[in-house]
Order: C-alpha cells, then structure tokens, then sequence
C-alpha cells in the first residue's frame, strides 16, 4: 500500500472502526467483500471506480481496496501497542486471532472454563443419559419431569453429550449419548467405570424405555457404547443446530 493511500485509511477513523468492529463481532472468517458489501449498505466507504465511472462493480472493488489498507492500518496499530492480537488470514477470509505467543495462556483458560462446575440440573441430565443412553430427549423429560431443552442444549456446547442417530419411531427424535469429554470430565477410563446403580441407590438397574431398547436394538452394551464414545464426535455446534431446528418444526406443527 503506498505512503499516500496509507495515509488516506489512518485518516479515516470512523472507516478503520467499521471495518474493526465487523471483523471482532463475526463468528467466522469473514472475505473483504463482505465487509464491503455491508459498508456500501449503509453508505460507508464509497469510492469512485478505478475507471472513473459510477458503476456498482467499481464500487464494490473500490471499497474492497479501501478495507484491505484498514485491515494493514489495524494490524500496524495493533504490532505497535504491542496487543495479544491481530488480523489474520483463515480459510478465505479474516479472523481477530491471538498470538501464537499467548497459546499456553488461552490454553489454559479454555480448560478451566470447561471444568466449571455443571448445575444440578445438568449433573443430574447427564446422569440419566450416561446409565440409559442412547435416548430421546422425550424419554428424558418423563424422568425427569420437567423440559430439558436448555440443559441439553448447554451440555452439547460443552460437548458432554452428543447426537448419536434418531430413534425409529413416530417423527424420528433424536437419541442423546455421552462423549469422551464426559468420561474425561469425570476420571472415568471407559462407561464400564460408571458405579453401578445398586451401589448409589441400593435397587436394580433402571429399565429402559421401549422406544431406546428398540432404536438400540439390545439393552446397555459398555462395550459397544464406549466404541460410540471414542469414536468421531461432531462439532457441538452442529448438534446444537440440529436441536433447533428440530424444535423450531415441532412448534411450527
């Protein structure tokens, strides 16, 4: 970028704070015409074409230009004053990331903000999941007697339970089984390792409902179910969407 155009980006704060502020808020790498395409919305960063003609396509790239020298003045700012920070390039488009000198330190946040203590609720969702699984969040709520959806909801952020198939009944519910972060979570080598039932409450194992034996096809297996566990666990944030939207159909029907 030349002396002259970079001079041109620093001048323009309100422009520098625009292209910053929509590059901190997205959740995702996000491309220069995206950004773009949004200031041109609301009427920031407006350039004549390189050709001089008003067109919407020499806007567009004008305005592009303009973004990328705001995104070298951020960085610049940032190396500077010496920030934790700085814009990087991922997968297409640009991310606010941490340096890699910070590594250890976020590192060791991410895990003790995982450990955080779980509600009593959750502990008691998990509970139930982790000795009957897999099982539909319905046979869950019977239960338990109250709507489990944000509990479920927040163990799939924290990816103590996962999605593992759809029961073969009536509308298809989704089963809910435990994940390997569980087991690690709570010092346990394999599900084998979970205390036995008559040892907690002094009965028998709990029964479980005819929709999971059917959608399983044989009672609690550990064997079979720590294979599941240590398997390829999805994205929580997939699991996440696909309980929206599920709840998003069954109150739309």
């Amino acid at each position: 970028m030349s002396k002259r155009a970079h001079t041109e980006v620093e001048s323009d704060a309100g422009f520098l704070a625009s292209v910053e502020a929509v590059i901190v808020s997205a959740d995702r790498p996000v491309t220069p015409g995206a950004i773009g395409e949004a200031l041109l919305g609301l009427g920031k960063g407006d350039t004549p074409s390189a050709s001089g003609e008003d067109d919407a396509e020499g806007r567009a790239k004008g305005v592009e230009a303009r973004v990328r020298g705001a995104v070298e003045a951020l960085n610049e700012a940032y190396d500077q004053s010496g920030r934790a920070f700085r814009i990087e390039q991922v997968a297409g488009g640009w991310r606010l990331m941490t340096r890699p000198e910070h590594a250890e330190v976020v590192a060791a946040f991410s895990r003790q903000r995982q450990s955080q203590k779980l509600s009593r609720a959750a502990i008691e969702t998990l509970a139930i999941i982790a000795y009957r699984q897999p099982m539909t969040r319905a046979s869950l709520e019977a239960i338990r007697g109250v709507a489990c959806g944000e509990v479920l909801r927040s163990l799939l952020e924290r990816k103590m339970v996962m999605i593992k198939g759809r029961a073969e009944e009536l509308g298809r519910p989704m089963l809910y089984g435990t994940t390997k972060q569980f087991l690690d979570a709570f010092g346990l080598a394999t599900l084998r390792d979970l205390p036995k039932v008559g040892e907690l409450v002094g009965g028998a194992p709990p029964a479980r409902d005819k929709a999971t034996s059917e959608a399983s096809g044989e009672g609690f297996d550990a064997e079979r179910e720590d294979g599941d566990v240590a398997g390829s666990i999805e994205d929580g944030s997939q699991d996440v969407a696909a309980v929206s939207a599920q709840e998003g159909a069954e109150r739309a029907g």
